[in-house]
């Protein structure tokens, strides 16, 4: 029995880790490495092994970093079962559709506009595809997978559907029960409920994104977000929030909406400019059984997402025209960290306007153009074109999904506090500096810890 960590290992993208066991492999996720574009192009075209070796796929959650590569799977052979909560297929359909097509879109229009490209990873086809592979189970209800190799999800508290990834290997008469933890998600976030710690874990590999930080507290972002907007509405500007379609756009959306009914924020438009976010919300107001019920607003208020000042653009018409309005507005548009989608020309419109705002409420990755606003680059290479960054940028990090270094703490804690036989823990998904900062805390706090390279492999 070993593991391999291939993706997000001593970086944030790519998740991906290689689970053999009796002879059959499973791969745990299969994400979009993300980053500057031809590196991670020429990974993303890499496979993690062979496709007639891939037995199984146990996916985590819908994020793309996590899910993105399963058509490219789909398009080079593999016909196998593909493991999800239900929450997460239905996202997934969504996700994966729409990563295909922003990623011809883009191809055609960097080819118009006589720039270089690289051609789509996958089609249309293969993410139609990846849903006929798919198979949705509940939460804490075990399943087999393979021969020695049976899962359970656990609430991972991140985005609907996510989960924590308990998988219970046995070969030869040996066992060994290895936690996955994937993306954590933050205690006290609105919407759906706090994670939940996984129990008698003999091996843990754990997530580390913002190792080495804290966040903002949660129970203040809702009045930092007035506050943005309402000093953008003064000045004429608007503001411009690039945002995770699954998850961030919603709990943006379930901000303003008590904002609004509170009268704490002018009575401006609020434009969802992103198919994807619009589809998801729908996702959305299909499971609420996922929703976090001790939440007041959740429990007294039938549609969460729906209120007079908020419009949901599908149409690229209706887009564009977004471009040519006047006055105060908000615009929510994907893709989260401005690498595609609807955010990038309005930020190529926007960035300009020493009156506008570009928010950023969520973690920005090396080498993408969400990181570069981060930096405040004076300029700013939008569709191959140089834009001057005049727009202030206020950053909101308390708005992250991800666990920060203290609450990754905390899960892990809970995870000891129900597993006596916990050996090792191995970081992932976090950049260097990240990880080594988690690691002398965890390992000054007693636990043995490591953050395996890629390909590293390790014996259950």
């Amino acid at each position: 029995m070993e593991l391999e960590f291939y993706g997000a290992a001593r970086e944030v993208t790519g998740s991906c880790h290689i689970l053999r066991v009796g002879g059959r492999t499973v791969l745990l996720d299969c994400g979009l490495f993300q980053g500057k574009r031809s590196d991670a192009d020429a990974k993303n075209r890499t496979l993690p092994v062979p496709i007639g070796e891939i037995d199984a796929v146990v996916l985590s959650h819908a994020h793309i970093d996590h899910a993105g590569r399963l058509p490219f799977l789909v398009a080079q052979g593999y016909d196998r079962t593909i493991w999800a909560t239900p929450a997460t297929r239905d996202l997934c359909a969504l996700m994966l559709a729409d990563s295909a097509h922003i990623q011809e879109q883009d191809a055609k229009h960097l080819t118009r506009h006589g720039k270089p490209y690289v051609p789509p990873l996958y089609a249309m086809r293969d993410a139609v595809r990846v849903q006929e592979l798919m198979v949705g189970i509940p939460y804490n209800k075990p399943f087999d997978v393979v021969p020695g190799v049976r899962v359970t999800y656990v609430d991972a508290g991140h985005i609907l559907g996510s989960a924590s990834v308990m998988v219970d290997c046995s070969e030869n008469g040996a066992s060994c029960r290895l936690v996955f933890s994937a993306d954590v998600g933050r205690y006290g976030l609105p919407i759906i409920r706090d994670p939940r710690a996984p129990e008698g874990a003999d091996v843990v590999v754990m997530e580390s994104t913002y190792g080495d930080r804290d966040h903002q507290p949660v129970e203040d972002m809702r009045a930092r977000l007035g506050a943005v907007i309402s000093a953008t509405a003064a000045r004429g500007g608007r503001v411009m929030i690039p945002a995770f379609a699954v998850g961030r756009t919603q709990e943006i959306i379930y901000d303003l909406h008590i904002l609004a009914r509170e009268k704490r924020i002018p009575a401006i438009p609020i434009y969802v400019d992103s198919p994807l976010a619009i589809g998801t919300t729908d996702v959305f107001e299909l499971h609420p059984d996922l929703f976090d019920q001790t939440e007041e607003f959740v429990r007294e208020v039938a549609e969460l997402f729906r209120f007079d000042l908020v419009h949901y653009t599908r149409d690229v018409s209706e887009s564009k025209a977004l471009n040519s309005q006047h006055g105060p507005m908000i615009i929510i548009a994907a893709s989260g960290m401005a690498e595609s989608g609807r955010i990038v020309h309005h930020l190529a419109n926007g960035v300009g306007d020493p009156r506008n705002t570009v928010l950023i409420v969520g973690f920005q990755a090396e080498h993408t153009l969400g990181r570069r606003i981060v930096e405040k680059r004076p300029m700013l290479n939008i569709l191959g074109e140089q834009h001057p960054l005049r727009a202030e940028v206020v950053v909101l990090n308390g708005y992250s999904a991800h666990a920060d270094r203290t609450e990754l703490a905390r899960w892990l804690g809970e995870v000891r506090a129900k597993s006596p036989a916990l050996r090792e823990v191995h970081l992932v998904h976090g950049e260097p500096a990240a990880q080594d900062a988690l690691r002398e805390r965890l390992t000054a706090n007693g636990y043995r810890v490591d953050a395996p390279e890629p390909r590293t492999r390790i014996t259950l």
